[in-house]
This record gives C-alpha cells, sequence and structure tokens, in this order.
C-alpha cells in the first residue's frame, strides 16, 4: 500500500505523522534530528527521519517510546529492528522512516548523504561546521 493511502487509513496525514514522530524525538532528547522529503523520490515512505542518541542505551529508549506513542496515539503498530544492539535503531510507520543512530555510526553510514538533496546537504554541512568553529572560538576565549 503507497505511503499516502496507509496514513489515510488511521485518519493521519503523513505530514502529521511525521510532527508525531518530531515530537517524540523531542522528547526524549534526540540530537541532530534532520528530516527528508521523499515524496517523487522513492515510493517506500513520504518521509525520512535520521536522529542521534548520545549512548546505545538512549538510541534504543527513543525508538521504544517512540513506537509506544505512536502506538497510543494513533493505534498504529510501527516495526522496529535493532533495539537490541541500539546502534542503529530502525522505525518503519510505512509513511515515515526514522533511522536513530549512535554518533559514531550515523557518521559511518552517512545516510543523509545518500538521500538529502545537494544543496540541502550542503546548507547543514555550513551550519555544523558554523557551529564547530563558534563552540571552538568559544572554547579559546574562556
Amino acid at each position: 500500500m503507497p505511503p499516502a493511502a496507509t496514513a489515510a487509513a488511521t485518519g493521519l496525514t503523513s505530514d502529521q505523522l511525521l510532527e508525531r514522530i518530531l515530537a517524540s524525538l523531542d522528547d526524549d532528547k534526540a540530537e541532530e534530528v534532520v528530516t527528508i522529503d521523499l515524496r517523487g523520490r522513492s515510493a517506500m515512505a513520504d518521509h525520512m527521519v535520521i536522529a542521534s542518541g548520545r549512548s546505545s542505551r538512549q538510541v534504543a529508549a527513543i525508538a521504544e517510546k517512540l513506537v509506544q506513542r505512536l502506538k497510543e496515539q494513533t493505534g498504529r503498530t510501527a516495526r522496529i529492528e535493532g533495539k537490541e544492539t541500539g546502534d542503529w535503531v530502525l522505525i518503519d510507520t510505512d509513511d515515515v522512516i526514522v533511522h536513530v543512530f549512535r554518533p559514531e555510526v550515523r557518521e559511518f553510514y552517512q545516510l543523509e548523504k545518500m538521500w538529502m538533496p545537494a544543496d540541502a546537504l550542503r546548507s547543514a554541512t555550513l551550519d555544523r561546521m558554523r557551529a564547530d568553529h563558534a563552540a571552538e572560538e568559544a572554547r579559546r576565549q574562556n
């Protein structure tokens, strides 16, 4: 079933589901959350979300809470893989694919580079470089 049809079956648009997912990730202190619009680019989902947790334990907890909240709020049962190790957890809601990584694993696989449009990737890279530079300058001044 295409993502838009799946969302309609639960009464939520894929954008509304994405909002709930982002709120859950924010509540659980996920870091470096990136959303990628897949509409027109892939039939597997409308959106992809990539986020990081600081440790395997936090990655697993973020994923578990997300699946639990989606079930409670929407009645939707998401598929989850990788929670046992907590290095890279995949949550498939049909309309939104969520990847939660430990930072080292995320850096190794670099899914953003594979899926983000080049101009958005350049912008995200520049933002990260500016933030790193500002942090380094602040350390030097202290």
